[in-house]
């Protein structure tokens, strides 16, 4: 919450104007006046971290969003429809999920372009396969439970059932895995960004600060330091929101 906060608030927070440039202080250390130092064009870090958290977000935000519905329609389809629709559907499925995610993005990225709405097309297109395996997975433990049984036989219409009775009982499965998409999509734009190939300036990510910042190591060790700190805090911080949503609505796991 602090750093969704932090990042949303960033205009209101940040202690310098967004691109503020101090030719003076040029890879300035950090001090009381620059928490996190200065960049290569005197730029204060502490205020890049928090626009580029804005925009590391908004892309974890909207590809979380693009994975979570796609793959839950896809799970829940061949779920319910079973047979020839359900293998098809699962096939496809594994193929994706034997193929490293990093290495799929990078080979798309470079045939699509790296601009931020083909990053988020990408991203969330991606992480699509394995959450709906999980959705499909959740779903069919559902349609064992007796009350399905019973909407079912006193003639309850199916999309009833579903929005009322089996999507609310797999929820607990669902935002957990949209807490670990959302980490995982902080990642993955981080390490696209870090070769090259994911936002471009005059745009930042945190992906981007610490690749500008590795660049610039030996004139400034500190200037990749903070960006990495605050992409290890937000991916860790991402998984145990994951794990412990689950442990909290999911009875079964309390």
């Amino acid at each position: 919450m602090l750093i969704v906060f932090s990042a949303v608030a960033a205009p209101v927070i940040a202690p310098y104007p967004k691109n503020q440039f101090d030719f003076t202080h040029l890879f300035a250390p950090p001090s009381w006046h620059h928490l996190f130092g200065t960049d290569e064009l005197g730029r204060d870090l502490l205020t890049r971290v928090l626009y580029g958290g804005r925009t590391s977000l908004a892309i974890a935000l909207l590809a979380t969003s693009m994975a979570m519905i796609l793959g839950t329609l896809w799970g829940f389809v061949a779920a319910f429809r079973r047979g020839w629709v359900d293998e098809i559907l699962m096939r496809v499925a594994d193929l994706t999920l034997g193929m490293p995610v990093i290495l799929l993005a990078l080979v798309l990225v470079a045939s699509f372009g790296a601009a931020t709405k083909s990053i988020v097309l990408i991203l969330g297109s991606l992480f699509t396969p394995a959450t709906a395996r999980l959705a499909r997975s959740a779903m069919l433990s559902e349609l064992e439970m007796d009350y399905y049984l019973a909407a079912v036989s006193v003639g309850s219409r199916s999309r009833q059932i579903i929005l009322r009775e089996l999507l609310p009982n797999t929820m607990p499965v669902l935002l957990a895995r949209a807490s670990i998409v959302a980490a995982d999509a902080i990642f993955v734009e981080a390490s696209l960004s870090f070769v090259g190939l994911g936002v471009q300036p005059p745009a930042a990510s945190w992906g981007t600060l610490l690749q500008r910042g590795y660049s610039q190591l030996y004139s400034s060790y500190w200037y990749p330091v903070f960006p990495g700190i605050v992409i290890l805090i937000a991916v860790l911080a991402l998984n145990t929101l994951g794990d412990n949503l689950q442990r909290v609505l999911d009875p079964a796991r309390r």
